[in-house]
């Protein structure tokens, strides 16, 4: 069983500090990923856990191990890099088997995990290729091999799609969420993109400035949002955020007393006549994506909202009326946290 614990962990850069004390469980064959802002803090994590960078405080378990001073070529985890870090010279073959080469393991074994590394990855006809003569989708399956050969408890990714165009990331999420089903390690994986999140992990970890805003499922971060942060972080578009009050005449019953601002997801959202809306505003461009239209729509107080209509939309500079149902509606106090009474 491998289990990841981390206390209190934190991380500073001489005066600065990076990671300003991180609780976290991961549980053994559980996928968690870190997302957050450019700057939160979510690599520098990763690579503590991986013995790259000195924990500053606190305390890193892997099971029931003490993994501070360990070094990280013994701490039983293996990363994938947003760079491929292949070697130019080196075959694929090569490439997978050179970690065990250092560690002087056996070459029938070193070739027996090579053979199931490729196996697993569908990279038997490459083997004898080098890096240069493969795709960016077939190097970074590579990278991914020579960390299974590894046999590591733990899987690390940092951002390991980033380098990959849009259709290849797609594809490539697709072969990692397999890549788990099929070995059942433990993974932690680092992204930017809160769609990678949302579509690979058991749980989101949320970071900002080197803290933890919420860990949850997908759906619950989607569903239940603690914060403002969190709320506008996770959903594609964004979540619209409106002053309670623009609301709050036509559902006095479904405001919380101590609500300040509204939250509403752009396809909760639905169109109606002006006049029988909770919102009326006009268009203020529509963009027709094929499935469906992303409006733009200026309410008639001022702000701008964001709607998801199915298939053609109405025409800039058309009078629209916005409904919701109250269920769909997320409230949030004056500090920003999720309001329920």
């Amino acid at each position: 069983m491998t289990s990841l614990s981390l206390r209190n962990l934190r991380k500073s850069f001489g005066s600065v500090e990076i990671i300003k004390g991180i609780d976290l469980d991961v549980q053994d064959g559980e996928f968690v990923v870190f997302v957050g802002p450019s700057g939160c803090g979510k690599s520098t994590l990763l690579r503590m856990i991986s013995g790259l960078e000195y924990i500053t405080s606190g305390n890193l378990f892997i099971g029931d191990m003490k993994m501070n001073e360990v070094q990280a070529s013994r701490r039983g985890v293996a990363m994938v890099f947003q760079s491929y870090a292949l070697y130019p010279h080196l075959t694929v073959r090569e490439n997978m088997a050179f970690g065990l080469k250092v560690r002087k393991v056996p070459l029938a074994e070193r070739e027996r995990r090579v053979k199931e590394a490729s196996d697993t990855l569908k990279l038997d006809g490459l083997l004898d290729r080098y890096p240069r003569e493969l795709s960016g989708g077939q190097r970074q399956r590579v990278a991914i091999g020579r960390a299974i050969v590894a046999d590591p408890k733990i899987f690390l990714f940092d951002e390991p799609l980033s380098n990959l165009d849009a259709e290849l990331r797609v594809h490539m999420r697709s072969e990692i969420a397999a890549l788990h089903a099929r070995l059942g390690n433990t993974m932690v994986y680092v992204t930017h993109d809160q769609i990678e999140a949302m579509t690979l992990a058991d749980r989101i970890v949320v970071l900002r400035d080197g803290l933890i805003e919420q860990v949850g499922t997908p759906r619950e971060l989607y569903s239940k949002p603690d914060n403002l942060f969190v709320a506008q972080f996770i959903g594609s578009p964004r979540m619209n955020i409106l002053p309670v009050e623009h609301v709050s005449e036509g559902i006095p019953e479904s405001v919380p007393t101590c609500a300040r601002q509204i939250g509403m997801r752009p396809e909760n959202l639905s169109l109606v006549a002006p006049e029988a809306g909770l919102l009326a505003g006009t268009v203020a461009i529509s963009e027709y994506t094929g499935a469906a239209s992303m409006l733009h729509i200026r309410l008639d107080e001022g702000e701008t909202v964001l709607v998801v209509n199915n298939g053609d939309g109405p025409a800039a500079g058309d009078r629209v009326g916005l409904t919701i149902d109250p269920k769909n509606m997320h409230f949030f106090d004056r500090a920003g946290q999720r309001s329920s009474s």
